[in-house]
C-alpha cells in the first residue's frame, strides 16, 4: 500500500471499532492487529489514538453537517424543509450508521457538550431563522424562534438516535410522523400559551 492509502485503511478500521466499543474501549493495538500492521505504522500516522478519533470524527462532523445544511438551504415551504432536513438526517444514519454511533457515543442529544451536540446547535442557529421569519407571517413573536428552534431539531435528533437501532418503521414513514408532530404542532400555536394551571384530568392522567 501507498502511506496514502495505509492512511485510509487505518481510518476505515478505527471507525467501526469506535463504533462498536467506542474511543475508551479502543486501544492502537486493536486497530493494528486488525489493519494487519504493526503498532508502530498507526503511531508514525497518527501519533496515537487520539489523532486517529479525531480526524473520524472530524469527517463524520462534516458529512452530517453536509447532509442538513443542504437540505436546509434547498429553499421551499418550510413544512418541505422540515421533511427534507428529518429525512437526510435519517438517510445519514441508515448509510453511515457507524459514523452515526461514534457521533451520539461522544455526546448523546440529551448531553449539554460535545461534538453532536455542538453539531445539533448549529443545526438549530439555521433552523431559527427560518423560524423568525415563519413567526412574523404568522402574527407571532420572533423573540421565542431560539426555543422552537432548539425544540424541532432536538425532536428530530433524539428520533433518530431511537430509530438507529430499532429500524421500525422504515424512514419515510419515521419522517412523515415527526412532521406531522411538528407541522401540526407549530400551525396551531397560540401567541401567548400558557399553562392551564389546572390538575390533570383522569382522562389525560390515564
Amino acid at each position: 500500500m501507498t502511506a496514502s492509502q495505509r492512511r485510509e485503511q487505518l481510518i476505515s478500521v478505527s471507525r467501526v471499532l469506535f463504533a462498536e466499543k467506542g474511543f475508551d474501549g479502543t486501544s492502537v493495538e486493536e486497530i493494528a492487529s486488525r489493519a494487519g500492521v504493526s503498532k508502530p505504522v498507526v503511531y508514525e500516522h497518527f501519533g496515537g489514538k487520539e489523532g486517529i478519533y479525531a480526524v473520524v470524527v472530524d469527517r463524520e462532523v462534516q458529512a452530517l453537517t453536509g447532509v442538513l445544511t443542504g437540505a436546509l438551504e434547498a429553499g421551499g415551504h418550510p413544512k418541505i424543509l422540515l421533511e427534507r432536513t428529518a429525512l437526510a438526517l435519517l438517510e445519514y444514519i441508515e448509510t453511515s450508521e457507524d459514523g452515526f454511533r461514534i457521533l451520539v457515543r461522544d455526546s448523546p442529544v440529551a448531553q449539554a457538550t460535545g461534538t453532536f451536540s455542538s453539531l445539533i446547535g448549529d443545526v438549530a442557529t439555521q433552523v431559527e431563522h427560518l423560524l423568525a421569519d415563519q413567526f412574523k407571517r404568522r402574527g407571532l413573536s420572533p423573540a421565542s424562534s431560539p426555543l422552537y428552534a432548539q425544540m424541532l431539531v432536538g425532536m428530530v435528533a433524539l428520533t433518530g438516535q431511537y430509530w438507529l437501532d430499532v429500524r421500525k418503521p422504515k424512514k419515510t414513514e419515521v419522517a412523515a410522523h415527526l412532521v406531522n408532530l411538528a407541522w401540526n404542532g407549530l400551525s396551531g400555536m397560540e401567541r401567548k400559551p400558557t399553562l392551564t394551571g389546572e390538575p390533570l384530568g383522569p382522562e389525560v392522567r390515564g
